[in-house]
């Protein structure tokens, strides 16, 4: 067993976690480019705990211009041993009003303009995604945003969206179809790379609007969102807070841990040594086991 390092990824309204001690921001260079931003690094509660706004401080990044293979390689670099993602979402379900903190369980991808893999030619894997998030952490998280006092649901189908377009109603009814719960750009791929990271990654979606499937209701445009994202702001650290009184003491391994055993398929005499290079911080212990 090891010590809980806790990467928290912030993303729309989210730049900085308030309580943090011995904070210090740090540039990390990682092979696959600049992440979204520096690293705020510190410890709160007694956990050590690093900190990356998703889009950038002042969030000058769009959804598809992440670099999430970049972020996630840069909280590996920094020592986290799970991550959790807090976004902002649409709803797509009557019940799922905003200011509700959905817990997320599973994923629909629908983007398709972003590198979605560590892995490639020389050096081919394949990762389960069959329960892409981390039930542990996720429970974890749920409670924590209860404590913080946030209406919480837990489970729900994220529906990945490209943008930075907010959706036609027709997709949006075709989603809600689906078995869809909430909509958002940011959890894919990031949610994937996590897994291929072995990082326990769990998704905290926060509502900030109906989509535009509800007639009744205006539909979704940027003043909206940040006004419900700005009465979300402290229970969104107030979950970050609290979470990190529960991981407290030794680490429990996770089976997360150890998810490339089985899912590199390259022969050793047949892999890249460039890409052994480029892959030695996500998945330097499976390829030296």
């Amino acid at each position: 067993m090891s010590k809980w390092v806790l990467g928290v990824i912030g993303g729309s309204g989210l730049y900085e976690i308030a309580g943090l001690t011995n904070a210090y921001w740090t540039k990390i260079d990682t092979p696959w480019g600049d992440p979204s931003d520096e690293l705020l690094s510190g410890e709160l509660d007694g956990l050590k705990l690093v900190f990356l706004p998703r889009h950038g401080r002042g969030h000058p990044l769009p959804p598809t211009s992440l670099n999430a293979r970049a972020n996630i390689d840069a909280l590996k670099q920094c020592g986290c041993t799970d991550i959790v993602s807090l976004s902002a979402v649409g709803s797509l379900r009557e019940e799922l009003s905003p200011g509700t903190f959905v817990v997320v369980d599973q994923y629909i991808d629908r983007t398709f303009a972003r590198e979605k893999s560590f892995f490639g030619p020389g050096l081919a894997a394949h990762v389960s995604m069959a329960h892409p998030v981390c039930p542990r952490l996720s429970e974890l998280a749920a409670q924590a945003a209860v404590e913080a006092g946030a209406s919480v649901v837990r489970g729900g189908t994220y529906l990945a969206m490209e943008g930075p377009q907010f959706s036609t109603k027709a997709e949006s009814e075709l989603y809600r179809a689906w078995g869809c719960d909430v909509i958002g750009m940011t959890n894919m791929p990031e949610a994937k790379l996590a897994r291929e990271a072995e990082l326990p990654y769990a998704s905290v979606a926060m509502v900030t609007d109906y989509d535009c499937w509800r007639e009744e209701t205006a539909h979704v445009d940027v003043s909206q969102i940040i006004a419900v994202l700005n009465a979300n702001a402290a229970k969104a650290v107030g979950l970050v807070t609290h979470l990190a009184a529960k991981l407290t003491g030794e680490r429990p391994a996770s089976p997360i841990d150890t998810a490339l055993n089985d899912a590199i398929i390259t022969t050793p005499a047949a892999r890249d040594p460039a890409m052994i290079a480029k892959l030695r911080t996500v998945a330097g212990r499976a390829l030296q086991s």
